[in-house]
């Protein structure tokens, strides 16, 4: 007669069977980058809505609002839920602007660098010779100029402003993609397709376009991706330097140098723009390898 409790063994079975349903689940969710998504999605909802989920004008001044607490604070109101900056302007509200500026700066840097970036390695990868080297060796002179130093230079010279930032941004971000698609081209122009293409008389631009660019795009999306987060960080360093995004427009670096000296009673002001630009550093740094794995068929294997 069978009893209405499982056996010892017959629980040891269920216990496993659970794990590897949950070990199963586990594993296709990290699979998926998820959590990048969700930071991803924030971000850009906010920049594209910022204008009307922003519960404040993010430039407006109110004496009132002068290092208002939390809203969960002493003292704190719904009405400036992250409290209020120096000037009485809405944490929050500048919050969701800053994240529309970042994402126009970073977006229009990444793209500029990523159209020349591309089109510089192709050309010193498929003509190779002397041609190589020089394009080369000026890769590698931008390589050895400090970013930073360089662009405090050039903002403090040329003035800071919004395009001034963008420029700035520009002139060193197609450095990693010509290095990357060079590389690449290398070792896609001396494949058979392509030789093949060159016998039948084919232009250069074509070969160039239709037969080596294709291979070399899915390197380029990563990079893409990965560089995204770096010209964000860099953007608001030079704001928390006061060399970028020019006051009054939100800028998440400026807000943290507004907010450095007083973290010991407004805390707030220089926290979550300074968290808003860790997530959303992660969050691209994040999507970039998820996509870098994708895209690598050695990796695919393993899985």
């Amino acid at each position: 007669m069978q009893s209405g409790n499982a056996s010892p063994s017959e629980s040891a079975l269920l216990l496993a069977a659970s794990d590897g349903a949950w070990r199963s689940n586990l594993r296709r969710i990290r699979r998926w980058p998820i959590l990048s998504v969700i930071i991803l999605a924030t971000l850009l909802f906010a920049a594209v809505t910022a204008d009307l989920i922003a519960p404040h004008d993010p430039v407006k001044a109110t004496l009132s609002a002068r290092r208002a607490p939390l809203m969960w604070e002493e003292g704190g109101s719904s009405k400036f839920i992250l409290g209020g900056d120096l000037q009485g302007r809405d944490v929050l509200s500048r919050i969701i602007h800053g994240a529309r500026v970042s994402l126009m700066v970073a977006g229009s840097s990444i793209l500029i660098g990523m159209v020349f970036g591309t089109a510089y390695g192709l050309i010193s990868g498929y003509f190779g010779g002397w041609i190589d080297e020089v394009l080369m060796r000026i890769v590698e002179i931008f390589l050895a100029i400090p970013l930073i130093m360089a662009a405090l230079v050039i903002l403090v010279v040329a003035g800071a402003s919004y395009f001034s930032v963008i420029g700035v941004l520009v002139l060193f971000s197609w450095v990693p993609f010509a290095r990357q698609v060079r590389a690449e081209t290398l070792a896609i122009k001396v494949l058979d397709y392509v030789a093949l293409a060159r016998v039948a008389g084919a232009p250069t631009h074509r070969i160039l376009i239709n037969h080596i660019l294709p291979g070399v795009l899915n390197t380029v999306i990563v990079v893409a991706t990965l560089q995204v987060g770096s010209l964000i960080l860099t953007e608001s360093i030079l704001s928390f330097l006061g060399v970028g995004i020019p006051p009054p427009t939100p800028a998440w670096g400026a807000m943290v140098a507004d907010g450095r000296n007083y973290l010991a009673s407004s805390w707030g002001i220089a926290f979550f723009p300074g968290m808003a630009i860790f997530l959303t550093v992660v969050g691209f740094n994040f999507l970039g390898d998820w996509i870098r794995d994708s895209l690598d068929p050695r990796l695919r294997q393993l899985d």
